[in-house]
């Protein structure tokens, strides 16, 4: 069930996700690839459902890697309890009191905020950029989200107006290695690629209907070299996309850490997938026609998901051309 009018995950979808494990991907031991595969998969089906799993991943390893022992005891108590969280520590603050933090902000953007039970935020404290892990019953959700794609999503703020938190949950903000800056890109990328092949999917399912080019002597779709020129080349973008990702995945997934200098050029294949997999549902599009644009055709869902969700800074096209252009010189 798909609830883009409500701006959030249907309650069945959220239910289906946890019963399946969706919530604790990203657990120790739990490969790149693993999570890749698992977040397409979902999201051949519901794109935002991907996401909403993609930004659990994201959420738990931040959780685990700032976090202390007793505090991940905790926090992950219930293994399938769904994560949320926000990196941008300019939007909220904190005072110490005592032995606990009084956390003041306004997050946007956070997927899955209202069937969460943990976020992690950052925040600043005393100017010093800092992580806290804050139970979402303690905070109020704002519903900002009001967006083309990726509605279901429910990427609302996160408001907090002076909530204490445990000191012990709360602790000071580390870089991010260069494995876990590409893993957090496969978790943007894996919903991309699944609403891509969505697509293709409902496409296959068109070409099968016997439905004809209109205004055309062909008997079907099929019959139209054409538009089997169309189809080849949207597979063909698709697939060089997933070819990419999972190349992604095998360099997170290899032992040993993904040097730093080899960055932007991760970053440009990371680009390159939205931009494939932009040009595949567009073609796909064509195919189908103005038809395609009907609200009862799952296709035009996929093309918004896509649009939106390709979009993310992790796959900003033009950033990663100046850093690969300022890595060459």
């Amino acid at each position: 069930m798909f609830n883009d009018e409500q701006d959030r995950l249907a309650p069945e979808t959220v239910e289906a996700l946890r019963k399946a494990g969706d919530f604790a991907l990203g657990a120790p031991g739990t490969t790149a690839r693993s999570i890749l595969d698992r977040q397409i998969e979902i999201g051949r089906t519901d794109p935002s459902a991907s996401w909403v799993a993609g930004v659990g991943v994201v959420s738990r390893v931040l959780a685990r890697r700032l976090a202390g022992a007793a505090e991940q005891e905790e926090l992950f108590a219930d293994p399938d309890a769904l994560f949320c969280g926000s990196g941008r520590p300019d939007r909220g603050t904190g005072v110490r009191d005592g032995d606990d933090v009084l956390i003041t902000g306004a997050w946007p953007n956070v997927s899955g905020c209202e069937d969460a039970t943990w976020a992690g935020l950052a925040l600043m404290i005393d100017g010093v950029p800092h992580f806290a892990n804050v139970a979402v019953a303690d905070l109020t959700v704002d519903r900002t989200w009001r967006t083309a794609g990726m509605r279901a999503t429910g990427s609302h703020t996160l408001v907090a107006d002076g909530v204490r938190v445990p000191a012990r949950f709360v602790t000071g903000f580390r870089p991010f290695s260069v494995d876990d800056v590409m893993l957090f890109a496969l978790t943007v990328i894996g919903p991309v690629i699944g609403a891509a092949r969505g697509a293709l999917d409902v496409t296959h399912t068109m070409f099968a209907s016997g439905r004809k080019p209109f205004m055309t002597a062909y008997a079907s779709m099929g019959e139209s070299a054409g538009a089997r020129h169309w189809l080849a080349e949207a597979t063909h973008l698709i697939e060089r996309a997933e070819r990419a990702a999972f190349a992604i995945a095998a360099a997170v997934d290899a032992d040993g850490e993904v040097p730093s200098a080899d960055l932007p050029r991760w970053h440009m294949d990371q680009a390159a997938v939205g931009r494939d997999c932009r040009a595949a549902v567009d073609l796909l599009l064509d195919l189908h026609g103005a038809g395609g644009f009907a609200l009862d055709n799952p296709v035009q869902r996929f093309w918004r998901d896509v649009a939106v969700a390709s979009r993310h800074p992790h796959l900003n096209p033009y950033l990663a051309v100046e850093k690969y252009g300022t890595a060459l010189v």
